[in-house]
C-alpha cells in the first residue's frame, strides 16, 4: 500500500493512494498515529473499500508523516569517495568509514512535501541536493539483530537531504556534526510504500535492488541502485538500535547514493559543473517502486543572522 498525507482546500488529510486516486483514511487520523497504534494496514484496507475522493493531481502532497526523529546514514562508498574529493581534497575513502554504518541526526521539523518549493537558506551560495531512500520504523525496538530489525521496518519513502555546502564545510572543522548546513529542508515523499510492496526486489544478500535516478531541470544527472549500499537497512536499523530505542515513525536515511548529489559530481570532475543550485532550478528524483518527487528552488531571505563570539576571560573566578 501507498500512504499519503495531503492538503486539499486548506484541510490536511491522510489517505491510501491507488493508481491516481486517493482513498481517505478516517477524518483526523494521521499516518504516524496509525503506525503507533499498529492499525495502519487495517485502516488502509478499509479505506480502499471506499471510493477515491481525490486524485493525486488535485492535492498538495505533504510529507507522508511527521517523523519523531531522522537519522541519516552514509552507506554508499561511491558517494563518500566523490564528496571527499570535493569538500576535503581527499583521494580515498577514510578508513574509519568502513568500521560501522555512521549516521547523524537531522531536523525532523524541516520536512517538506514532494512538490513543495525549497527556499535557498540564508547565507548559502552553494546549495545541493542528496538522493536517498528513507526507511520508516513501524514498531519500537532496542538492541535488535539485523534479522529482527527487518520486521521493525514498516515501509520506505524517498528522502532528499538538501545541503548548504558552504555552511556545512566550516561546521565540519569543529567535529560536532552538521548544524545549519543541514537544518533547513528535507523532502520526504511522495508517499510511504509499505515494505511488503518491495520484498520482491530483495536480492540474495538482503539488499533492495531499486533503481535511483536524479535529474536537474529535466536533464538526467545521476543514477545508481539501492543495492550498491555497503550496509542493508536491516543492518543500519540494528546498529541504530544498539543501546538505544528506535520508535514508530522514526526515519532512517540510506545516505546519498552514488552520483546522487552535485558535490560528488564536482569531486569526480574537478570543477563545479553543473553549478550550485539557484532559484528556478528543478530537482527531480525517482526511486523504482516508490515514486517521484520534484522540488523547485526559490529565493530565500536576504540576510543571515550570524553572531560572532565575544572574547571572554579565561581565568577561573576566585
Amino acid at each position: 500500500m501507498r500512504f499519503a498525507t495531503y492538503e486539499h482546500d486548506g484541510t490536511e488529510r491522510a489517505g491510501v493512494v491507488q493508481g491516481d486516486g486517493i482513498h481517505p483514511l478516517p477524518e483526523g487520523a494521521t499516518v504516524l498515529e496509525l503506525i503507533r497504534s499498529g492499525t495502519l494496514r487495517d485502516e488502509g484496507t478499509e479505506a480502499l473499500g471506499r471510493p477515491a475522493v481525490h486524485t493525486v493531481a488535485d492535492v498538495r502532497l505533504l510529507p507522508p508523516l511527521n517523523p519523531p526523529s531522522i537519522r541519516d546514514f552514509v552507506a554508499f562508498e561511491a558517494h563518500i569517495e566523490g564528496v571527499s574529493r570535493s569538500l576535503d581534497g581527499m583521494e580515498h575513502v577514510p578508513e574509519v568509514w568502513y568500521r560501522a554504518p555512521a549516521f547523524y541526526f537531522t531536523n525532523p521539523h524541516a520536512a517538506v512535501g514532494a512538490h513543495d518549493d525549497v527556499p535557498v537558506p540564508a547565507g548559502c551560495s552553494v546549495l545541493d541536493f542528496e538522493l536517498e531512500v528513507g526507511a520508516v520504523i513501524g514498531r519500537s525496538g532496542r538492541d535488535l539483530t539485523p534479522e529482527r530489525a527487518r520486521d521493525h521496518i514498516i515501509g520506505y519513502t524517498i528522502f532528499n537531504d538538501w545541503s548548504a555546502r558552504d555552511l556545512q564545510k566550516p561546521e565540519k572543522e569543529l567535529g560536532l556534526g552538521f548544524a545549519k548546513g543541514k537544518d533547513f529542508a528535507n523532502t520526504l515523499g511522495p508517499w510511504l510504500v509499505t515494505a511488503d510492496e518491495l520484498e520482491h526486489r530483495r536480492d540474495a544478500d538482503g539488499y533492495l535492488d531499486l533503481e535511483m535516478r536524479v535529474s536537474l531541470n529535466g536533464a538526467p544527472l545521476g543514477r545508481d541502485t539501492l543495492a550498491n549500499a555497503s550496509w542493508t537497512f536491516d543492518e543500519m536499523v540494528a546498529y541504530a538500535s544498539r543501546d538505544a530505542w528506535v520508535r514508530p515513525g522514526d526515519v532512517l536515511g540510506s545516505g546519498t547514493c552514488g552520483w546522487g548529489c552535485l558535490a560528488e559530481i564536482w569531486g569526480r570532475a574537478g570543477e563545479r559543473t553543473p553549478p550550485p543550485l539557484s532559484p528556478g532550478d528543478e530537482v527531480t528524483m525517482t526511486v523504482e517502486g516508490i515514486g517521484t518527487i520534484r522540488n523547485t528552488i526559490v529565493p530565500g531571505r536576504a540576510g543571515a543572522y550570524l553572531p560572532r563570539a565575544r572574547a571572554r576571560g579565561r581565568t577561573p573566578r576566585p
